[in-house]
């Protein structure tokens, strides 16, 4: 698809009004936190949500869902008052490679951030105000989130963007929480300027990026996000991630 800045940048406008709409929610993952009004039962059932948002839509909802039915009517809550002798009470709970074990640890690590580095909030603003860049608060982060002896295998659920990974799922739930507008899909209650956030680079958005031209590069990684969000940046510096809503549309349901 070959287009001009200007027609670029009014087929992505487009694109955006037309799913960036409260009919969004009803199919995404993101109607979870949704059901919720209290700032941390919000950003943890986000959290939680967007660690097992990988597959088809329809499954990562319906396990969301049941994820979200065992933390209760507070995710919150739950969290601050689960200790390990809790374990054997607690319903087993499995998303593909995400299994019982790393919902535990998640759980555990979770209670530690609220407990002794003020929660998800206070973490992540931290480590983008000390870093000043969306990059070093994931690092920030992940050291914080495994601060605890934790399991091997529970590594590849937080993605390691020092190393190159491309934080799809951390991009994700960083828009969720920082990025605000009038349409009200997405939360806005974090202070992580929307100018700084970073594509949640995936299979939809990169297969569409690359055929209208935002993407030079074979690989999906952390380089990758960086090319296609300076990218968008030309169209809407102040918001460039607002253009998800254009490309993932695209990609998922318009087969683009």
């Amino acid at each position: 698809m070959t287009l001009d800045d200007k027609e670029l940048k009014e087929f992505l406008e487009e694109k955006y009004c037309q799913y960036n709409t409260p009919k969004f929610i009803e199919s995404d993952p993101i109607q979870i936190p949704h059901l919720f009004s209290l700032r941390e039962d919000i950003e943890i059932s986000a959290f939680l949500v967007s660690l097992i948002a990988w597959g088809r839509r329809e499954m990562i909802i319906k396990n969301a869902k049941k994820m979200i039915e065992i933390c209760g009517e507070s995710p919150y809550d739950f969290v601050m008052n689960f200790s390990i002798d809790k374990i054997d009470k607690i319903p087993q709970f499995v998303h593909r490679t995400f299994q019982h074990a790393d919902f535990m640890y998640t759980l555990a690590s979770l209670k530690n951030i609220y407990e002794n580095y003020g929660g998800l909030k206070n973490v992540f603003e931290t480590g983008f105000k000390e870093t000043k860049s969306v990059k070093g608060a994931l690092i920030k982060f992940r050291e914080i989130f495994f601060k605890a002896n934790f399991p091997l295998r529970t590594q590849k659920h937080i993605a390691d963007v020092a190393k190159g990974s491309a934080g799809k799922r951390l991009n994700m739930f960083l828009m969720w929480l920082s990025r605000k507008d009038k349409a009200g899909v997405h939360f806005g209650l974090w202070d992580i300027p929307t100018s700084e956030l970073m594509l949640p680079l995936d299979t939809h958005t990169a297969n569409t990026g690359r055929k209208l031209g935002f993407i030079t590069r074979k690989q999906n990684d952390w380089k990758t996000v960086e090319e296609i969000t300076s990218n968008l940046r030309r169209f809407d510096p102040l918001d460039p991630v607002k253009y998800d809503f254009a490309l993932f549309g695209l990609g998922i349901f318009e087969k683009f």
